[in-house]
């Protein structure tokens, strides 16, 4: 079965692509049940093996080096981090049926929450927090440096534009003015002062795992990079309600300017998101449009 498609020049995968990469390059796998895995992210095509492994193929070229990136660095992160994150088993080699280098890995148990799921949101925030707390204490000095190529971790105004250029394809379901309006604000914020840190990159409701009620995973480590700690802050928009927010907030001690960034960086992550994958991942769009009602309110009217 193959996964949905969502770029234009995506590889397509499937369970007998899988089974044949396994066999020709692990063939100790290759009895294993393939699964593919139906989730938001959209990067990589996720396939359980058996029930401890998963492989994970890169659907695109932009997504190409985040399997090497999480080989190197995971391990490194993994002991200094009080929940489980991706743990690489094997790195599989491009061949003549697929182009990129991909990775199996140890499955990482745990489910996704909802704010509706959630039994105890003050909980539920300060396992979040104290998680990002962890991997900032990290010794960040030979990190991966935030770029503007990934725009996770440098100022916002490598953003701009295409986040306004979004803003305006969304004008069918939201209010123009009052997005523009936290999307200066955050612009308006000072820059990262500090020294570069640690951050996840991509901490939204899709990658983070819970069991009962409480953070137990992280995955996709794909956005992780050394910078502004402000794309860590998405989070507190994409799966806690007003009152988590607070909470969230309190046990990080985020100042004003890097909470004002970390608005930004999910308003631009959802609107830049909603258009270009509407008619392809309805779960993402989902996630998207319901960060976007909370970073806005009543804004969102569809």
């Amino acid at each position: 079965m193959p996964t949905q498609k969502m770029h234009e020049n995506e590889i397509p995968t499937s369970t007998q692509l899988v089974q044949q990469l396994l066999k020709t390059q692990f063939p100790h796998y290759a009895a294993l049940p393939i699964t593919p895995v139906r989730s938001a992210g959209t990067d990589n095509a996720i396939y359980r093996l058996g029930d401890t492994l998963s492989v994970r193929l890169p659907r695109i070229d932009w997504a190409t080096g985040q399997i090497q990136k999480e080989v190197t660095w995971t391990p490194r992160l993994a002991p200094h981090l009080p929940v489980n994150i991706p743990e690489p088993i094997a790195t599989g080699e491009p061949d003549q049926t697929y182009p990129y280098t991909w990775g199996i890995y140890r499955w990482q148990q745990g489910t996704n929450l909802t704010p509706k799921t959630i039994p105890d949101m003050t909980q539920v925030a300060t396992d979040l927090a104290q998680f990002i707390l962890a991997l900032q204490r990290i010794d960040a000095s030979d990190g991966p440096r935030a770029n503007k190529h990934n725009l996770r971790g440098v100022p916002l105004k490598n953003r701009d534009a295409a986040t306004r250029k979004n803003i305006k394809k969304l004008e069918f379901m939201l209010d123009v003015r009052a997005a523009l309006a936290v999307w200066e604000e955050a612009l308006l914020a000072p820059d990262w002062q500090g020294a570069p840190v640690w951050f996840h990159g991509d901490l939204l409701i899709g990658n983070v795992l819970f069991d009962a009620g409480r953070l137990c995973a992280v995955i996709d480590f794909g956005g992780l990079g050394v910078g502004d700690p402000a794309p860590d802050m998405m989070i507190a928009w994409s799966l806690l309600t007003a009152g988590g927010r607070e909470v969230f907030r309190e046990v990080l001690n985020v100042d004003d300017a890097t909470w004002a960034r970390g608005r930004g960086q999910a308003l631009s992550q959802a609107v830049i998101f909603i258009p270009y994958y509407l008619h392809t991942n309805p779960m993402g769009v989902a996630y998207a449009r319901r960060m976007l009602q909370e970073l806005l309110g009543t804004s969102v009217f569809l």
